[in-house]
């Protein structure tokens, strides 16, 4: 499965930044060993369901301790049997584009 989410704490620190309480979910995710990509908006992971929710739920709580309230988006695709897909369907519209 692929998931696609983002983390918000509702408070910030004194500039309005929340970069910190965002790169304390992140770092969560890349020590997870999962795959995963983080832009922009989102952060993505891939792996079963019961490890990705668990990544999930730890970044969320990291969040957490550092704001009463956090805002959680998220997106999955879920596509039993595949795996990689984190690059291959990125690839797949590449490969589209290029015809």
């Amino acid at each position: 499965m692929l998931v696609a989410f983002s983390i918000s704490p509702t408070t910030a620190d004194d500039t309005g930044s929340v970069s910190e309480a965002v790169a304390a979910a992140v770092r969560v995710v890349r020590e997870s060993g999962l795959p995963n990509e983080t832009n922009a908006m989102f952060t993505n992971i891939e792996g079963e369901w019961d490890e990705v929710m668990a990544v999930v739920k730890k970044a969320v709580d990291v969040v957490a301790a550092v704001s009463p309230r956090v805002g959680l988006v998220l997106k999955a695709d879920i596509r039993p049997g595949f795996t990689g897909e984190l690059t291959a369907k990125v690839e797949r519209v590449e490969r589209a584009l290029e015809q």
